[in-house]
């Protein structure tokens, strides 16, 4: 330290540091933190508002409608950066702060860089209780933040002006940590914000954060060598941390040089270019009947940067072989606990590289790579009937996939989807080809991501055509970011597939014997059933929009779409009942044991059989 000091408010001395925080990516030095979402209340404006403003030259900021759909946008532009880059988050004290709590969650499950910056209470406590202010009867030192304490990696409150340096230190350590990576909360009071206090001038000092690879340990290397050694039918299963680590790469020359069939989470899709022979595509619950076919059979699932999640594992009855093994390359040593799982603790990228040296001249037996292409040939012919074009009245998702398929392509596209009975159709389905051109909020999967992801997703990528695949039900949980993509100059083609209701769930109600009840329209208690423009709706939110009746007028559409200077709303109704036959696996969603419907009673026998199958580890 110089000994030199300089006098800013807390507020302005946290905008400061944020400024001068670096990364490089290609060999190009870029501020990490790439602005700052902000909604302005009571509680930030004067604090944060003041020292935003006087940074604007150096410092995005930016407005949206929605504090959930800001915090989203950023959730999405970190995934879409692979974490290299993030964002920003500040709102006012009370619902402006917990409108952010579930864009926290998102970011907490899946593994994201976010910083969020909520206005809290006054620390002096002289105006309590101040407006918006939450009070625990038993506990003075309560906010309404204290919600973000379990989805937040990292959770501070600022009571003093020299509590902000330990805290900006040990944000930035957790948001660039490949392990520990994460949502990171520093609840503001609003009364310190404005406060003054002389700050050393090597808090400001320019800092380049550089991405941490962590190598495997020697004896897990080894051990990891001779498990894949005795392994006759080896898999891999690739997960988001083969994004994250930009092992696309190493994880396709791994695969090729020892013959060994490659399948993909929903993180993780798009990891590997499923033209390529060994690319299996999507597993699990979503699963290609490729896949599924190997993976039963599989004596050693080799998971690589993925937490093995229930719709990865079928509910853990997808692996059928009794001599299953597990070996779990990860940097998270929680995730390689997991499962009764060998360790590998290790950067994708470098593990997979050390652990193909250490494999050097082994293959696997010839069968596997022979049944994969056998298998894989059957689901492609099986995919291409599903998104074939139709006549009918009410296509299904499968059929609007195919659609944007071929009016869009898939190798300068990115699809951007999170909930809803999409996931599952677009795992299957699309053909991804390059890292990062699948984009699915499935961790979470968070109802209302879609529009505000693929915001977040096209401020990471404008060179990228991005689009936006979002059911009835998602757009109206959270729709407003397409008025601020329209006033950003970010484009967006949005399809809307409205199929009256919640599809998906109904679906999933009627597999588990139950009524048909409150989720399409139709089975709703109501006096009348609306009758919702989403065009229009979209076009007022100065959206360039149109609704379309059939396959054959959504085509064309899209072409127009993808002319078009700006956000671009397609709206097509879709069959609420059809799905992909093909593919696929079962799911362990509970059944009641006792029911006045035959049908529960029918479901239940069929639960209890299927649960046999479930392996014990968890």
């Amino acid at each position: 330290m110089n000994g030199k000091t300089v006098r800013l408010t807390v507020a302005q001395a946290l905008v400061r540091f944020l400024t001068r925080q670096m990364t490089m990516i290609d060999g190009e030095k870029l501020p990490i933190v790439a602005g700052c979402w902000a909604i302005f209340g009571h509680g930030n404006v004067a604090g944060l508002g003041e020292a935003l403003y006087q940074a604007r030259e150096d410092f995005a900021t930016l407005r949206a409608h929605n504090e959930q759909g800001m915090a989203l946008a950023a959730t999405a532009y970190a995934k879409a950066m692979f974490r290299r880059r993030f964002m920003a988050c500040t709102t006012s004290i009370g619902p402006g702060a917990l409108n952010m709590v579930t864009a926290a969650a998102v970011a907490h499950v899946d593994r994201l860089p976010l910083l969020l910056l909520p206005g809290d209470v006054f620390a002096n406590r002289l105006p309590d209780p101040v407006l918006q202010q939450i009070e625990d009867f038993s506990d003075g030192t309560v906010s309404a933040n204290d919600c973000f304490r379990p989805v937040s990696r990292y959770f501070d409150r600022i009571h003093r002006p020299e509590q902000l340096i330990p805290a900006l230190q040990r944000a930035m350590s957790v948001l660039t940590d490949p392990a520990e990576c994460g949502p990171v909360t520093l609840a503001m009071c609003q009364d310190v914000q404005t406060e003054a206090w002389d700050w050393p001038d090597s808090l400001f000092a320019e800092k380049v954060w550089a991405a941490r690879r962590i190598r495997p340990d020697v004896d897990e290397l080894a051990a990891a060598v001779a498990t894949i050694r005795a392994a006759k039918r080896p898999m891999i299963i690739a997960g988001g941390g083969v994004l994250y680590s930009g092992a696309s790469a190493e994880l396709t020359a791994f695969a090729e040089t020892h013959a060994i069939p490659v399948a993909v989470s929903q993180a993780g899709k798009s990891s590997i270019d499923e033209r390529r022979p060994l690319a299996l595509g999507a597993i699990g619950v979503t699963g290609t009947s490729a896949a599924n076919a190997l993976a039963a059979d599989a004596d050693l699932l080799i998971a690589v940067g993925t937490r093995l999640q229930d719709f990865t594992t079928g509910s853990w009855a997808l692996f059928k072989s009794g001599d299953l093994k597990i070996l779990a390359l990860n940097v998270a040593p929680y995730d390689t606990a997991k499962h009764e799982a060998e360790p590998l603790i290790s950067d994708a990228k470098v593990g997979l590289t050390e652990l193909s040296e250490a494999l050097r001249g082994w293959k696997a037996d010839p069968a596997v790579a022979e049944r994969a292409a056998k298998e894989k040939a059957a689901w492609l012919e099986a995919a291409g009937k599903a998104l074939a074009a139709t006549n009918a009245e009410l296509p299904s998702d499968a059929q609007v996939i195919g659609a944007v398929v071929r009016a869009l392509g898939v190798d300068n596209t990115i699809v951007v989807n999170a909930a809803g009975g999409l996931p599952g159709e677009l795992h299957k389905l699309w053909l991804a080809t390059q890292p990062g051109g699948y984009h699915m909020e499935y961790g979470f999967s968070c109802m209302g991501y879609e529009i505000a992801g693929g915001l977040g997703v096209k401020m990471a990528r404008p060179e990228s055509e991005v689009v936006v695949m979002v059911g009835d039900g998602s757009y109206m949980m959270l729709n407003s970011e397409i008025a601020t993509s329209v006033s950003l100059g970010l484009k967006l083609v949005v399809v809307v597939l409205d199929n009256h209701g919640y599809g998906c769930i109904n679906r999933l109600q009627m597999e588990t014997g139950g009524a048909n009840f409150n989720n399409l329209w139709q089975d709703c208690a109501m006096v009348a059933q609306p009758d919702i423009d989403f065009a229009k709706h979209a076009e007022s939110m100065g959206a360039i929009a149109v609704k379309v009746s059939s396959i054959g007028e959504l085509e064309p559409a899209l072409e127009t779409a993808r002319a078009n200077a700006k956000t671009t709303v397609v709206v097509i109704e879709t069959h609420p009942l059809i799905v992909t036959e093909a593919g696929g696996h079962w799911w362990d969603v509970a059944v009641p044991e006792v029911s006045a419907r035959r049908e529960v009673e029918e479901a239940r026998e069929k639960y209890e059989t299927a649960r046999r199958h479930q392996r014990l580890f968890n």
